[in-house]
């Protein structure tokens, strides 16, 4: 399978910078050492003694004062933003013990903040030649989790718990692990544990409260930002919008995002949208938002929906908060607004309620708007290209399974990836304990039609598929309906072949044109079952968007590849189908 690049490319949005819904199994929330919650997990320290027979001067002498503690102070500084100051005292602890792991890890801790991944690489390894200590080897892991390697992250935090060594860093690793391969239940586990260990950890509690309910995010959220952190501007930003929504979303009346039709199932005809007269650009889907038809673009790289502000007029949708939109592109974040639909229509399927963003310009990279893939995760998404159809199916029941509520998903809820509700929590039937023994998260159910699928990560609304470039180890690939052709990352290409810039490719998405355009001049990817070869590939920087994933993003599967193929998502357990029948295209 090859493709044709044509002078003026267009990217999927790949809406990851900010979405309504943070990642429940990424850093999504923010900590609070005022958190009602994490403070009562704290033991006590008061103690009671007996009064006092002290002569007076011995009740009144000053009390020595406190041993000095550099780690500490190094700590503090990091954890309020202070970053050059933490570089400049856990350099000072190294001159006067060059073995310190403590500073190692720490060190590493603050160049992973600054997003200088090498330079984090360097000072962990070096680290760990001077000394073999388990908290190097935790810091280590996180090195490994953002170079997208996670089965090694995975295994020096197992190797470290296993050495009778619980660092609740390597437990919170872990929990973020098993989060991005589906399993939610486990993933819980590891976080419980780690916020046992050091609830005062701020990434630790970050992810351990996001399971709290509105009400208590809202609170949540309000001490949060009342104080100083090592957040940068854009995500205290993106914190202050989604504590803006939230508080707008609670006040509203009409309820949660909800299916009201009588359907269960259906099956939508895609439609052509056009790059061009004689080019297709994509796929899309007719969307009724409150009696109001559209074209809106299918796009797997893109959460939710947004539609463009003459949309939203036309469609008369209630506007909730303000909300700034980031993604592909150098013109950094956009404006827009969250607003509310009273219907939403997808073939024969009706929802009520959901919310809908609203990006301020006269169109959404070239049409009236986009709905991510993920919107259906309640359903077996099957996106039939080669027979331009769309089924939304049930997914396959686990063992013990009651029913549940299918909902849109285009907000955060109150629960938790893979989590199931109980259809009556008030009887006492062999069913109701059946359905509470199975409530809360759950962890991945490969049903045996689906031994064939692939398993991907998940981070909120990306899935990324593992895939091979040449000889090299496996990279982490975004399926991305909304991109044109496959892309590279420039550092991945250059592990196999050449690179060299390219002036006159332009590369544009929701946050404008891409400055800095290569080729890549071939590489053979491999995922799923299948195997390409790419001649001429495009390559773009994908930093940004790994930063904010928390993971090596190193390449995009677009859609000039994927309109052969039969793509099957079951977002629910992290798993993908790719079907190519050669017959159909004539290998």
């Amino acid at each position: 399978m090859s493709q044709t690049v044509r002078p003026s490319l267009t990217l999927g949005l790949g809406l990851i910078l900010y979405s309504i819904s943070p990642l429940l199994a990424q850093d999504s929330l923010p900590n609070s050492t005022s958190n009602p919650s994490a403070q009562s997990q704290r033991p006590s320290t008061a103690i009671a003694t007996p009064l006092s027979t002290a002569s007076p001067a011995q009740s009144d002498a000053v009390p020595s004062p406190a041993p000095p503690n550099p780690l500490g102070e190094a700590k503090a500084l990091f954890r309020r933003g202070d970053f050059d100051g933490a570089i400049q005292k856990y350099q000072q602890i190294l001159q006067e013990n060059q073995k310190s792991p403590d500073a190692y890890a720490g060190l590493t801790r603050v160049y992973l903040k600054k997003k200088d991944v090498k330079q984090a690489y360097e000072i962990a390894t070096k680290g760990l030649q001077a000394a073999d200590a388990s908290v190097l080897r935790v810091a280590l892991g996180e090195v490994y989790f953002r170079q997208g390697e996670i089965h090694k992250a995975e295994s020096e935090w197992v190797d470290v718990i296993n050495s009778g060594h619980p660092d609740a860093r390597a437990y919170f690793g872990l929990a973020r692990v098993r989060a991005s391969i589906s399993m939610y239940k486990s993933s819980r586990t590891m976080i419980e544990k780690a916020h046992q260990l050091d609830p005062n950890d701020p990434e630790i509690t970050r992810m351990w409260a996001a399971r709290l309910n509105r009400e208590d995010r809202i609170k949540y959220l309000e001490d949060y930002l009342a104080g100083p952190s090592n957040d940068d501007a854009q995500t205290r930003a993106s914190m202050q919008h989604y504590l803006e929504f939230l508080k707008a979303r609670g006040k509203d009346r009409r309820g949660a995002c909800r299916l009201i039709s009588k359907a269960q199932a259906t099956e939508v005809p895609l439609v052509w949208l056009l790059l061009d007269p004689g080019h297709l650009r994509g796929f899309g889907l007719t969307v009724d938002i409150n009696g109001e038809k559209s074209k809106l673009l299918l796009d797997t790289g893109a959460s939710g929906i947004m539609i463009n502000q003459k949309l939203a007029e036309r469609s008369g949708v209630t506007r909730l908060s303000d909300t700034d939109i980031g993604g592909i592109g150098d013109k950094g974040r956009q404006p827009g607004y969250v607003a509310l639909a009273n219907s939403l229509k997808v073939g024969d399927l009706e929802f009520q309620n959901c919310p809908v963003r609203i990006l301020d310009q006269r169109s959404v990279a070239g049409e009236e708007g986009l709905i991510g893939a993920d919107v259906f995760s309640s359903f077996l998404v099957d996106l039939d290209f080669p027979n331009e159809k769309l089924h939304l199916r049930e997914l396959p029941k686990r063992p013990d399974e009651t029913e549940k509520k299918i909902a849109l998903k285009t907000e955060e809820d109150d629960s938790e990836p893979g989590e199931q509700e109980p259809k009556d929590k008030t009887t006492n039937t062999a069913s109701a304990k059946a359905a509470t023994a199975n409530s809360g998260p759950q962890d991945r159910y490969i049903a045996p039609e689906m031994k064939s699928y692939t398993p991907v990560f998940r981070f909120g609304h990306m899935l990324l598929v593992p895939t091979t470039i040449g000889q090299t180890s496996p990279k982490l690939f975004l399926l991305d309906s909304g991109a044109f052709n496959n892309q590279i990352s420039p550092a991945a290409a250059s592990e196999v072949t050449k690179v060299h810039g390219d002036s006159h490719t332009i590369v544009k998405g929701v946050a404008g044109s891409v400055k800095n355009v290569y080729r890549a001049d071939k590489a053979v990817i491999e995922f799923g079952h299948l195997r390409q070869e790419n001649q001429d590939l495009v390559a773009i920087d994908l930093t940004n968007i790994s930063d904010n994933l928390g993971t090596e993003m190193s390449g995009i599967l677009g859609f000039a590849m994927l309109r052969l193929l039969d793509v099957k998502i079951d977002y629910r357990d992290g798993l993908v189908d790719f079907d190519y029948d050669p017959k159909r295209w004539g290998n």
